[in-house]
């Protein structure tokens, strides 16, 4: 089981799966576009061994592209590991202070984001498309977290996973509008005169939300890897049947 590991201390362990052709279709992780659902099973239970737990210490939602948060808890344990039907409804953002949870989120070209709090001992996972990027997913996200968990921004760190490059995520002036009304995404988007496509950086979008959140700039890190160039990544824009990376992170207990 290929992956890339963001994170690996004695708290806490994050990271992403990759496309591997030498794993059931390819590594795929996602049970919502597979050919067959128990090779995804199987791909998962790989992956949960190789992080010490079992599947049923997996929690996903079922991703809408909504700003929708999750507050995660010993009785989600197993929601979404081997049934769409039990994952978390609506939900793009995940995160819990229990330990032993592997909260998961699924992509192919959107941003995932993983992230800890060292003090409070809270972690989580985010999928920004460029829908949820638009809505503030990640900055909406900090701010409950500040709100309601009383996390200091100083203490998160960030990890903005592999997604679609800006060379690769061309939009239509429809979706650059919505990009440049958030009023501080202009140095994350340039015009090609000769295919008359916007180019959008969304991962530097999502860093700058989480800038915006107050968290320190060398707090976040961003893996550069474009999913629709690198073969070890699940483009959806390049293949429309795309598998996906599942973007994952732990509090061991």
């Amino acid at each position: 089981m290929k992956t890339n590991i963001y994170l690996d201390n004695e708290r806490f362990i994050a990271g992403i799966t990759m496309r591997d052709p030498h794993e059931p279709e390819e590594g795929n992780m996602a049970l919502h576009t597979c050919l067959n659902p128990d090779h995804i099973i199987q791909n998962r239970k790989k992956l949960a061994a190789t992080l010490n737990c079992g599947l049923d210490q997996l929690v996903c939602a079922n991703q809408t592209h909504s700003a929708n948060i999750h507050k995660v808890t010993l009785d989600d344990q197993g929601k979404g590991a081997e049934s769409n039907h039990t994952a978390i409804q609506n939900t793009d953002a995940l995160y819990t202070d229990e330990p032993n949870l592997l909260l998961g989120s699924f992509t192919a070209d959107c941003v995932p984001i993983t992230f800890y709090d060292a003090a409070k001992g809270i972690i989580g996972v985010i999928h920004s498309g460029w829908k949820g990027t638009i809505q503030e997913i990640s900055l909406k996200t900090f701010e409950l977290l500040k709100n309601a968990e009383h996390c200091r921004p100083n203490n998160l760190h960030i990890y903005i996973g592999t997604a679609l490059s800006q060379e690769k995520f061309e939009v239509d002036e429809d979706v650059y509008l919505q990009f440049k009304a958030l009023g501080y995404a202009d140095d994350f988007m340039y015009y090609n005169d000769q295919t008359h496509k916007y180019h959008i950086d969304n991962q530097q979008t999502v860093k700058k939300q989480c800038e915006l959140a107050g968290i320190p700039t060398e707090q976040i890190t961003v893996d550069p890897t474009c999913t629709y160039l690198n073969p070890e990544g699940f483009s959806y824009r390049q293949d429309k049947q795309a598998g996906r990376h599942l973007t994952f992170i732990m509090k061991k207990g």
